[in-house]
């Protein structure tokens, strides 16, 4: 099986842990486009009632046009279930997310969530964190300097391009992404920490001790993994 065909079996996978009446958190990616177009057939087939909670313009647009009803995560009281991507998970299930510049708005539903799951295909997996380019969300004003910053701390950072209209790419608030080509962390909740500390910085990748859940595509078929939190 090639890569979509495995993030295809993951993201139908997922949608059988959808009960009546949830609220859903809905990631951003393109393994979590295959969740849901699942999920809105169980909708339209079954009648499932769900209330779905979005992290992206583009999710939100997929779940509409599916009839899947939406709300912002300010509009509910609680999210049951989180389903997500991630861009790198390594042994101990850490994870690095932000690779569609969704990585704000994917952490508010996160931590608003009883339960997180992360859909990914095997080649996700790495032992530890560092291979994907850690992003690192920033306010345009100022950003140059905090870009110098992470320079001088040796972080590697490039700002992130968008190849089509050779501009940098601006989130769904507007700010820049700053990828930082680490390689390896050895410390992740320690970079977490500094990284969130600076001034101008939104939000960072690293989604730690967060997730219950991870479904991952191999070619035997998917493996579901709960993690112990």
């Amino acid at each position: 099986m090639d890569q979509n065909q495995l993030k295809k079996l993951v993201g139908e996978k997922s949608v059988e842990f959808v009960k009546d009446n949830m609220i859903l958190g809905l990631g951003t990616g393109t393994t979590v486009k295959y969740m849901v177009d699942a999920l809105g057939k169980r909708v339209q087939e079954e009648g499932l009632h769900i209330t779905g909670v979005t992290t992206s313009e583009r999710t939100a647009q997929q779940a509409k046009s599916l009839g899947i009803p939406l709300k912002s995560v300010d509009e509910v009281d609680h999210i049951d279930l989180t389903i997500d991507g991630s861009d790198e998970i390594s042994s101990d299930f850490q994870g690095i997310k932000g690779g569609g510049a969704a990585l704000l708005f994917e952490k508010i539903v996160a931590i608003n969530s009883d339960k997180v799951m992360w859909i990914v295909d095997e080649s996700k997996l790495s032992p530890k964190l560092g291979s994907f380019p850690l992003p690192v969300e920033v306010i345009p004003y100022g950003s140059q300097k905090v870009f110098e910053r992470f320079e001088k701390k040796g972080l590697n950072p490039k700002f992130r391009i968008d190849p089509q209209t050779n501009e940098r790419v601006r989130t769904d608030s507007n700010n820049y992404v700053i990828d930082l080509y680490l390689h390896e962390i050895d410390h992740p909740h320690t970079l977490a920490k500094y990284l969130i500390s600076q001034v101008g910085v939104v939000e960072q990748g690293l989604f730690l001790d967060m997730v219950n859940t991870v479904i991952v595509g191999r070619q035997d078929g998917p493996e579901v993994i709960q993690v112990k939190r």
